[in-house]
């Protein structure tokens, strides 16, 4: 399958789940607001969220993916090595995830303690309830560390799109659970309702997706059965790429984790207002970047296997450019006109305008690092095909360092803005420094001619920007309208922006019948 096939697979799935994600936090937002029940659910769901993005789908995932794609490639398309693979790491990832599971709901009122607002920490009640709700939530990690090995063997297999549906089940969950709440009505009481029952639908849902994902391999033919642990030549060998592929391919969710820090000496509603404003930058890092970077790996790794360095090559090009060409228009659109999507998203109920303002402060600082955090997908796995996991590690560390040097400096100055706008400084940090590396060892490098196509992918974004900037005020009045304005000053934004992107895209010869067939190429 071509790579645009495989990230329009991917991509499409996930935009699904973020179309059913926006429907939850359109939900949230009315059914509980900003601070108080609502910053204790953000909290509570963070930590297994982030965990589960970190080590489960981030880590795991770009370790896993190279060594059973090596063995599958050694018995000739034959299972037998790969599921012998698999089934060693399932046993131990069983009794790793209960160990680690139990101790985070013994010692979970410490470790929320780390990462609550003062303002949280000091209201008792609401202290205990985010604790609940944490150890309610924290077994979705477990759950959803096993659906990932499955969706790893899934996507080894080129069959991209079962776990690629699976998060809407989350969301789908999620929503059933605030329904059900916004029906209890808006008191204290109800809303602590709400958040008991929005924890246990995130546990739920781990075990449906793990259903779910388990019923796809077993119709690939890919079955594992569970054996006693034991630590094998191929444990080891994941065991020693898991640990660096955590910093080196887990850089957003590492700044995530990191901002949890520093948003405890925030504000009350900050949490609130990073949490929404994350779910419009993680539409189009999901669509693009995690679909392309889950795309890319299974075939770089084949292609590095065979020793074909030209494949590799284009394949890493065309992901590049893709990225690039989806990345930058979003960016762009969402940094001029965040606070539309955000008044029109989420005014309303216990939401105010002026939390909705708030977000979307925060969403133009968010989206001033997109492109880089999706160009960090897509450039670490050249290094992990290449079972080279110390380098993202360094450049991670680096670009993490000048994070928190750039939140200490900022975040007392423009406060939770800053913690999105040092995310942005240390993703550019990590994203320059690995294509520097690349250039140097002869991994990868950018050819002229594609360079020019990025700069005027820059150019056609620049100039959407600029038409979205003298457009923004027609709609003003609309964005926290009635439902039907709303809608209509949205869809009018966005034809509009795509329209100017697409016409200046073409003018400037970046979207052409050679360009397409060259990223369509295998």
């Amino acid at each position: 399958m071509s790579l645009i096939r495989n990230v329009g697979t991917i991509g499409g799935l996930t935009m699904v789940s973020r179309i059913f994600g926006f429907a939850r936090d359109m939900l949230l937002a009315r059914v509980l607001g900003a601070g108080g029940v609502a910053d204790a659910w953000q909290l509570a769901f963070q930590l297994p969220n982030i965990f589960r993005r970190l080590f489960a789908e981030g880590a795991f995932a770009q370790a896993f993916v190279p060594l059973f794609n090596r063995r599958y490639k050694e018995d000739g398309g034959d299972l037998t090595e790969a599921r012998q693979f698999s089934q060693e790491i399932l046993a131990v990832l069983i009794p790793v995830l209960i160990v680690f599971s139990a101790i985070a709901l013994i010692v979970m009122p410490w470790i929320m303690g780390l990462f609550a607002s003062d303002a949280l920490e000091d209201d008792a009640d609401t202290f205990s309830l985010a604790v609940t709700m944490a150890r309610l939530a924290f077994p979705y990690l477990a759950l959803m560390s096993l659906a990932t090995l499955l969706a790893a063997v899934l996507n080894s297999l080129s069959q991209f799109a079962a776990a690629a549906a699976a998060p809407i089940i989350l969301n789908i969950c999620l929503i059933t659970a605030l329904v059900t709440g916004a029906t209890l009505g808006s008191g204290d009481e109800a809303h602590e309702m709400t958040g008991m029952m929005l924890a246990i639908a995130v546990t739920a849902s781990g075990l449906f997706q793990l259903l779910w994902l388990g019923f796809w391999a077993w119709r690939a033919g890919f079955t594992m059965r569970i054996r006693p642990p034991r630590i094998t030549q191929g444990v080891k060998e994941l065991g020693v790429l898991v640990l660096p592929a955590v910093f080196g391919a887990g850089i957003y969710q590492i700044s995530r984790f990191i901002d949890l820090f520093f948003i405890s000496t925030l504000p009350d509603k900050s949490i609130t207002f990073l949490a929404m404003a994350d779910r419009l930058n993680q539409l189009p890092l999901g669509i693009v970047g995690i679909a392309l970077g889950t795309a890319i790996l299974p075939s770089l790794s084949r292609f590095i296997a065979n020793e074909d360095a030209d494949g590799a090559l284009r394949l890493q090009s065309n992901a590049v450019e893709l990225s690039l060409l989806l990345t930058l228009p979003a960016a762009a659109a969402l940094f001029i006109s965040g606070s539309a999507f955000t008044r029109a998203f989420y005014t309303g109920g216990a939401y105010t305008l002026e939390d909705s303002m708030a977000t979307g402060a925060v969403v133009s600082a968010l989206v001033v690092g997109l492109p880089a955090y999706v160009l960090v997908k897509v450039l670490v796995p050249n290094f992990f095909a290449r079972k080279d996991t110390r380098t993202p590690v360094y450049t991670a560390a680096f670009g993490l360092s000048i994070n928190i040097i750039a939140n200490l400096i900022l975040v007392p100055r423009i406060g939770v803005v800053g913690l999105a706008l040092g995310g942005a400084i240390g993703a550019w940090t990590n994203c320059g420094l690995l294509y520097a590396i690349l250039v140097r060892k002869n991994y990868y490098r950018l050819t002229a001619p594609a360079a020019g196509r990025i700069a005027r992918i820059g150019l056609a974004a620049a100039i959407m920007g600029a038409a979205l900037w003298f457009a923004m005020p027609y709609g003003a009045a609309m964005y926290s309208g009635s439902a039907l304005e709303r809608t209509g000053a949205i869809v009018a934004l966005v034809a509009m922006g795509g329209a100017v992107f697409f016409s200046a895209a073409i003018a400037l010869g970046v979207l052409n019948r050679e360009t397409l067939s060259q990223l369509q190429q295998r």
